[in-house]
């Protein structure tokens, strides 16, 4: 009888493995057609990574919840329909501002767990270990998404039940839907390192080739998500879905505990302030380094003036990389989690100490970056494993929140019988000072490594008023290029009085100190402006893309213009008109 049921057990385990995913009904696998970059309403817009997480903000806003309610629930729905960034397993930032002009920031970033240390990462000679922070069950910091959501919606939210806003994605996982092309030929890429990282079938690597519109069901994701459902946040942090993760750490040396989980806070900061011209700027403070850098950069830009300069002409891209060669540097240098290091936030966006960093500049000017303070200076942008929400409601409260696994599916780990992948967010710390992470980012002491501590981010959700009011919403994955991009979406509204459209779709570039370069979109910029750029003495590098900025305007007229980006096809915005 054992031996029987052994032959079958082996048999319907072959059966799973070789399982073809099924093809979704008719009308339901037409996803990539109704997909709209635009959108303008006047009762509410939300702008997100994939249509059917927008779907569900829309839906939440229609029932009568506020814009924090639909963040809440269209975060969830991420976790299932864009498994490579929306997550449950990672951390992130959010911005909210009230009607009232009020505003606040929640920190929800993953945490070190306690049992890590400053070295972890070294070897005996005291070198880094190659992928060692970015890759596998070390790699993993304590996650930080599902206590940031129920903070979120616990201070701001207006839904009787929380349990509703998670009811859609739980679900969409437990029915399945139809993947986009762009989510199948990722789940392709990276199936070698699913079937290397992971021993449990899951739903990932049941086939070998998925193809656009096959239905993806994760019943163990439903699992997860109807236990949380059940028991709030004790239902991730503790009891069963916290067990499998701990469980998960176990099979290969990862670090995060039981009592990890449990202990994990997000934590409400003041927003930082800036201003630019007309403009106020609300974004986020340490552990993210994107308010101090965008109003650094905002700050020295208002000097320069590079709108007396044609758009992306020679001497405008002149401008705009010395303030980030600036601004990065000082990244490098000061900033961390100020729970642990004081980061001299004031000093930093002092305008006297901003002059005087910029008083080496002059126009048709290469600046340089030391060459010897650092060596080993990689750049690998592998890919924009980060999404971007945001969201306005009927009554004018703003919601701009970022969320990240990282890399693309985090560490590549999914719990077992979790149904989720976790991050692999230990990379954004540095390792060692000088030594550049996978993003070629390069940190001090000031990000070292320390149990229970947040990692600096460039996550940079952000929200600007323009004469006191709402005037716009925006943010983006990118890894580094978060913070550069989010500064020109905004520049190219409010210096070259772009259509926001053209704004997010309008080329970028990139500088962060080191590696001293500036990177370019592919097709973007004009053969004469990059010799010009090349005989200013800057070195230049190609790259596909920059970013995907997902972006809401308030028109003057009080309309919402929602913008979703074109670098990502799965980008959605669709907007909401009550009469």
């Amino acid at each position: 009888m054992r031996i029987y049921l052994t032959i079958l057990l082996s048999i319907c385990l072959l059966a799973c493995a070789d399982k073809k995913p099924q093809t979704q009904s008719e009308g339901t696998d037409t996803l990539q057609s109704e997909i709209q970059k635009t959108a303008k309403a006047i009762d509410g817009m939300v702008v997100s990574a994939h249509p059917l997480a927008t779907k569900v903000g829309l839906k939440i806003l229609k029932q009568g919840g506020n814009a924090y309610d639909a963040m809440v629930a269209s975060q969830f729905a991420l976790a299932v329909v864009y498994p490579r960034a929306g997550n449950i397993g990672g951390g992130g930032f959010f911005i909210a501002r009230l009607n009232d002009g009020a505003s606040l920031s929640l920190d929800f970033r993953e945490k070190a767990p306690s049992k890590a240390s400053k070295d972890m990462y070294l070897d005996q000679e005291g070198n880094v270990i190659p992928k060692a922070s970015s890759y596998g069950h070390l790699a993993v910091g304590v996650p930080g998404t599902v206590a940031g959501l129920f903070e979120i919606y616990d201070r701001l939210g207006s839904f009787e039940k929380f349990e509703d806003l998670i009811r859609p994605a739980y679900e969409l996982a437990s029915n399945g839907f139809a993947i986009s092309a762009t989510e199948a030929d990722r789940l392709n890429q990276y199936r070698p390192d699913f079937l290397e990282q992971n021993t449990t079938s899951n739903q990932f690597i049941e086939t070998e080739l998925w193809n656009e519109g096959d239905t993806l069901v994760q019943e163990d994701l439903a699992r997860s998500l109807a236990r949380i459902m059940k028991a709030g946040t004790k239902g991730f942090y503790e009891g069963k879905t916290a067990e499998l993760i701990v469980k998960e750490m176990e099979r290969a040396n990862g670090l995060i505990s039981l009592e990890d989980l449990k202990n994990y806070n997000p934590i409400w900061r003041t927003p930082l302030k800036g201003s630019f011209k007309e403009y106020d700027i609300i974004s986020m403070p340490p552990s993210s380094s994107g308010g101090i850098a965008l109003i650094q950069m905002l700050s020295m830009l208002e000097n320069l003036k590079p709108e007396e300069h044609k758009f992306q002409s020679p001497l405008a891209i002149n401008a705009l990389t010395e303030t980030m060669r600036i601004a990065y540097e000082d990244r490098a240098n000061y900033l961390g989690d100020a729970d642990f290091h004081p980061v001299p936030v004031d000093s930093l966006l002092n305008k006297a100490y901003l002059d005087k960093r910029l008083s080496a500049f002059s126009y048709g000017n290469a600046g340089r970056s030391n060459p010897n303070a650092h060596s080993g200076i990689r750049l690998e942008i592998e890919s924009f494993e980060t999404t971007h929400t945001s969201i306005v409601d009927s009554e004018g409260h703003a919601a701009s929140l970022t969320t990240t696994l990282n890399s693309n599916y985090g560490s590549k780990i999914l719990v077992g019988k979790g149904g989720f992948f976790l991050n692999n967010e230990m990379d954004d710390f540095s390792a060692k000072p000088g030594v550049a992470n996978q993003y070629g980012l390069v940190g001090s002491e000031a990000n070292a490594i320390a149990p229970n501590k947040r990692m600096l981010s460039s996550m940079t959700p952000t929200i600007i008023e323009k004469e006191d009011e709402l005037y716009m919403i925006l943010g983006t994955p990118g890894g580094s290029t978060i913070i550069t991009s989010v500064l020109q979406v905004f520049l190219n509204t409010a210096i070259y009085n772009m259509d926001l459209n053209d704004a997010v779709q309008s080329g970028r570039i990139h500088h962060q100190w080191l590696p001293d370069m500036i990177m370019y979109e592919k097709g973007k910029m004009d053969s004469i402006s990059l010799k010009e750029l090349n005989d200013m003495g800057y070195k230049l590098v190609e790259k596909n893309t920059i970013a995907k900025v997902k972006a809401i305007q308030v028109l003057e007229d009080g309309t919402y213009y929602g913008v979703g980006d074109e670098r990502n096809p799965d980008d959605h915005a669709e907007g909401i008109n009550f009469n």
